[in-house]
């Protein structure tokens, strides 16, 4: 199974879509043209989106942390530096992770306060 797309809130479409695309390099779009409000559709893999939505009132969830909710992806480890470097650049914001993990991770915020945690991609599967 994988997903089709996840939708983020935001007070400002057009600066989040600009964060995920310069950090991430995800390319906008083509969007549905039924919405009555400002929204950007972002293409972060194949066949997967991510949808955002202008929210004028939005405000960060509470629990948007490490053990609470948060988005995690997979992304290449060698590529972490410069990942780290364009989200900062960008207006996003290191977190120190709270435990160790045997395999490379990070958290950041977005500048809407939402938590994502970068996984490395490459690394083995966990045996339970």
């Amino acid at each position: 199974m994988t997903f089709a797309h996840f939708t983020l809130a935001t007070r400002d479409v057009a600066r989040t879509a600009e964060f995920f695309a310069a950090a991430f390099l995800w390319r906008s779009i083509e969007r549905p043209s039924n919405i009555d409000r400002p929204a950007a559709w972002l293409e972060i893999g194949p066949g997967q989106e991510m949808h955002l939505v202008e929210v004028p009132d939005f405000v960060p969830s509470p629990f948007e942390r490490e053990f609470g909710r948060h988005i995690a992806l997979f992304y290449p480890a060698s590529q972490f530096a410069a990942l780290r470097a364009r989200l900062v650049a960008h207006g996003g914001k290191l977190i120190e992770p709270l435990r160790e993990t045997p395999f490379e991770r990070f958290f950041f915020r977005d500048p809407n306060g939402y938590v994502f945690e970068v996984i490395d991609a490459e690394r083995a599967p966990a045996i339970e």
